[in-house]
C-alpha cells in the first residue's frame, strides 16, 4: 500500500510552522519531515519527527544549493524512506520555504519506481493573515526577506506565493484574513480547491485520500489553458480575462512590457509572436515583477494569446486597450510572415528556430 504525502508550502515559516503543527497531531499515524536550505552554507537540514517528538536531524552539504538539489539529494529519498519504513500511517513534508510543490509533485507522479511508495494525497498552501494583498502584490523579492532558495534567486514574494496558491489543493491562512485577502487568494486557487483560516478544521481523511490529482491541477496550472473561468464571488476583487487569437507584436511588447506587467495584480497566460509560430510563450507576473519564458509547442492547436489579470480594488483603465494595442494588425502580420533573423526576445526565448 502506498503512502499517502501530504506537502506543505509557502513563502514565510511562521504560518508553515504552525500549519505543520496542527497537520502532524490530526493526521493518523503522521511523520513530519522538514527541510530547510540555508544558502550562505550552502547547507540542507532535514528534521524528521513525529508525535513522540524529533526522530532525527540531519544535515547535507549541497554542491549547489537550489530547490532541485534539495530534491535530488535528500528530499525524495527521505521520504522514499520513510515510507518504506512501515511506521508511519501518512507523511507530511514541509518543503523548504519558498519552494514549489510542483517540482516535488512531478517527479512523484512520473517516477514509476517511488509511486509504488508514494502518492501525493494534498498539497497545502500556508499563508500568513496579517499581509497576504502584499506577499501576492507587491513587489518584494524572496532575498529581500531572507527566504531565497539559491544565490541567484530572484523571484518576487508574489509570483512565488501566487504559483503556490494556484496549485493547492487546500490554502490555510494563520488567522483569519479581511474579507479582500480572503477573496483575493480564492479567486487565484482552483475552483475546487479549499481556502480557509486555521487548520483545525483540517479533515484528516479528506487528505490522506484522494484531494490532490496531478492532470487536474496541471490543467489549472497550464499557462495554455483555455477553459472558461468561473465567477468572482468577493467584493472588492477583480479580474480581467484578455483574449485573442492574434498574436503580439514584438517591438511594442518589448517598448510596453509595463503597461501589463506593471502594477500591483497577478497576471499569467500565454502568448505568441509572428516570429516564433510554433511556440506559445508562458507569461507569469505579480506585483510588477514578471517572468517570460519558452512553454511549449503548439502542436496542432491554434495559436491564442491570453492573460488573466487579477487584483484589489478598482482595475487600472488602462489595462484591456494596451492589450488591444499590443496585438498585431492583418497588415503587420503580412509584413513580419517572412520571419526575421532576431525579434529582440532572444534573451528569454533563445534564437529564432525556422520552422521548414
Amino acid at each position: 500500500m502506498r503512502v499517502p504525502v501530504v506537502l506543505l508550502a509557502g513563502v514565510d515559516p511562521a504560518p508553515m510552522a504552525a500549519t505543520l503543527v496542527g497537520l502532524q497531531f490530526d493526521l493518523p499515524g503522521a511523520v513530519a519531515v522538514r527541510h530547510h536550505i540555508d544558502v550562505d552554507r550552502q547547507v540542507l537540514t532535514r528534521t524528521v519527527s513525529d508525535i513522540t517528538g524529533v526522530l532525527e536531524e540531519h544535515e547535507t552539504l549541497l554542491e549547489h544549493a537550489c530547490v532541485s538539489c534539495a530534491i535530488r539529494e535528500d528530499i525524495l529519498p527521505t521520504l522514499e524512506r520513510l515510507a518504506r519504513d512501515g511506521r508511519w500511517q501518512s507523511i507530511v513534508s514541509h518543503l523548504p520555504v519558498g519552494a514549489e510543490p510542483a517540482n516535488l509533485c512531478g517527479a512523484l507522479a512520473w517516477d514509476t519506481r517511488l509511486a509504488r511508495f508514494l502518492r501525493v494525497s494534498a498539497v497545502v498552501t500556508a499563508a500568513s493573515a496579517s499581509h497576504p494583498v502584499r506577499d501576492l502584490l507587491s513587489d518584494d523579492l524572496l532575498v529581500d526577506r531572507g527566504h531565497h532558495c539559491a544565490e541567484e534567486d530572484r523571484r518576487g514574494v508574489g509570483e512565488v506565493l501566487a504559483a503556490m496558491v494556484e496549485y493547492a489543493d487546500v490554502v490555510v491562512f494563520d488567522d483569519t484574513p479581511d474579507a479582500a485577502a480572503h477573496g483575493l487568494v480564492a479567486a487565484l486557487a482552483r475552483p475546487d480547491a479549499t481556502v480557509m483560516a486555521g487548520s483545525h478544521d483540517l479533515d484528516a481523511a479528506t487528505l490522506t485520500g484522494h484531494l490532490h490529482r496531478h492532470r487536474r491541477t496541471s490543467e489549472w496550472t497550464d499557462p495554455t489553458r483555455r477553459e472558461a473561468l468561473p465567477r468572482l464571488q468577493a467584493e472588492g476583487v477583480w479580474r480581467l480575462d484578455l483574449q485573442s487569437l492574434q498574436p503580439f507584436h514584438p517591438e511594442r511588447l518589448l517598448e510596453s512590457l509595463e503597461l501589463l506587467g506593471g502594477g500591483n495584480h497577478r497576471s499569467r497566460g500565454c502568448f505568441w509572436l509572428p516570429t516564433r509560430p510554433d511556440r506559445a510563450v508562458e507569461w507569469d507576473g505579480a506585483g510588477g515583477q514578471l517572468c517570460i519564458g519558452d512553454h511549449a509547442g503548439w502542436g496542432r492547436r491554434t495559436p491564442f494569446t491570453r492573460l488573466v489579470l487579477t487584483g484589489v480594488g478598482v482595475p487600472p483603465a488602462h489595462l484591456r486597450e494596451s492589450f488591444d494595442r499590443l496585438l498585431m494588425t492583418a497588415e503587420e502580420g503580412e509584413r513580419l510572415s517572412r520571419s526575421p533573423d532576431e525579434d529582440g526576445f532572444e534573451p528569454w526565448l533563445g534564437p529564432i528556430r525556422k520552422v521548414a
